[in-house]
């Protein structure tokens, strides 16, 4: 009966109105990245057989090929052949498509005639280095289908040796285009995607660490200081409370910052065997051919970033931290006992989670327009899509992320400074209707 009865009290120590507002906000914030991988989910799932062909090869054998594609399920879009001056971001963006299969002059009679593979163009176009949203570009499930749909077209066509057997299950090569806004290169995409994604993980991940060890850190030390009595006594010291509050985050800033430095010294040394500076072939078995070296394909895409640009997302970096320290100091501020200012922790952590995980599955900014105005409010949200912004020229989103974050720090330092100026720094307390064992009577 006794064990019973201590359950209960600790079971209702821990079951109170923060736990609770916690568990709601951590389901809702769920909700919106479970609605987020549904709509990336359901465009690439409507876009994977949607096909847009450019067919500079009009004969009969082509036509059977793309009847049977139709009656498999597939929606042909048959791009119009005066676009053949045209480069390849230009017939893009004037058909307004995001994948193309060009089919060759003599196509038909390569492979009936001649007996030899035929090489096809299949160009994409990459908006974001968002793994799933960079799906719905993809023109691979366009080309699966395509080969096993001439297979099934030579072998009802007849007249193939043993010999010939290679050819009726690899009808043909391919040659793959990305484009980036105006520009375009002769790799895969998914090559691209791959290194970026490497590189581009690291971001997120020293962010969304950075956040969480600041936060809890000078959440722990300001409300240990205020449970203990010691901080009454700092504050009571000759000297100004601005210098107090000014050391506590600057040093929680340097800390940072080393963690930082050495956290990314150890992921690049981690990952250095991934990176590779050669295109191997990918896709479709080897069938694919590439031309260029990664780096030399960066360059000319335009995806390059400069010391500049690292610069600037170094500055976005900073804003981050401390926003997330001037916030910890309020919450911590808040805190009525040791367990609170554990859980007080949990918005913070909320905040980073969010847009970390939406920046690793999705484009932020192709994401409905209700969804990302929420997304783009949390103001981390900004440093974890830095890199992929400048990369891909949204220039006007990261400089409007600079500033909304530095506003952003200024409003949160202005209420740290008043509470930390007050009384207020020794009796609020965010108790949801508890008494507070700081109030003075």
């Amino acid at each position: 009966m006794k064990f019973i009865n201590l359950l209960k009290k600790e079971l209702t120590e821990l079951i109170n109105k923060q736990m609770i507002l916690g568990i709601v906000i951590m389901s809702v914030m769920f909700a919106i990245v479970g609605q987020v991988m549904k709509t990336s989910i359901d465009e690439m799932s409507k876009n994977e057989y949607k096909i847009n062909i450019l067919n500079y090869d009009e004969t009969d054998f082509t036509d059977s090929i793309f009847e049977e594609m139709k009656q498999m399920g597939a929606v042909i879009n048959f791009i119009d052949k005066n676009s053949s001056e045209l480069s390849h971001s230009e017939i893009m963006k004037k058909n307004d498509i995001e994948n193309l299969i060009i089919i060759p002059e003599g196509f038909t009679s390569e492979l009936l005639e001649n007996r030899n593979l035929s090489a096809l163009e299949a160009i994409s176009v990459m908006k974001s280095s968002s793994s799933i949203s960079t799906m719905t570009s993809s023109t691979s499930g366009g080309l699966s289908l395509m080969k096993s749909v001439i297979g099934n077209q030579l072998m009802k066509h007849g007249g193939f040796s043993e010999e010939d057997i290679s050819l009726v299950q690899n009808p043909f090569t391919v040659e793959e285009v990305t484009v980036v806004s105006d520009k375009s290169a002769k790799i895969s995409m998914n090559t691209i995607l791959q290194n970026i994604s490497v590189q581009n993980m690291i971001i997120p991940i020293i962010v969304f660490v950075l956040v969480m060890f600041t936060s809890q850190m000078i959440i722990g030390a300001i409300s240990t200081e205020k449970i203990d009595k010691t901080l009454e006594t700092l504050l009571s010291a000759p000297v100004s409370r601005t210098s107090v509050l000014g050391s506590k985050m600057l040093a929680a800033a340097i800390i940072a910052l080393i963690n930082a430095v050495l956290f990314m010294v150890g992921y690049y040394l981690f990952v250095g065997n991934a990176m590779t500076s050669a295109i191997e072939s990918e896709g479709l078995g080897n069938l694919i051919s590439e031309t260029l070296s990664y780096d030399n394909a960066m360059k000319q895409l335009g995806l390059n970033l400069g010391i500049v640009d690292y610069l600037l997302v170094g500055v976005q970096m900073f804003l981050t931290i401390m926003i997330s320290l001037s916030v910890s100091i309020i919450l911590g501020a808040m805190a009525n006992d040791a367990k609170s200012a554990q859980s007080l922790i949990m918005p913070v952590m909320m905040c980073a989670m969010v847009p970390y995980m939406i920046s690793m599955i999705s484009d932020i900014n192709t994401l409905p327009s209700v969804i990302r105005i929420v997304v783009y409010i949390i103001p981390f949200t900004h440093t974890f899509t830095a890199m992929n912004n400048l990369m891909f020229g949204n220039t006007q989103i990261f400089i409007f992320g600079i500033i909304y974050q530095a506003v952003v720090f200024v409003i949160c330092m202005f209420f740290a400074l008043k509470i930390f100026n007050s009384d207020k720094i020794f009796t609020s307390s965010l108790n949801f209707g508890q008494k507070s064992r700081f109030k003075k009577i």
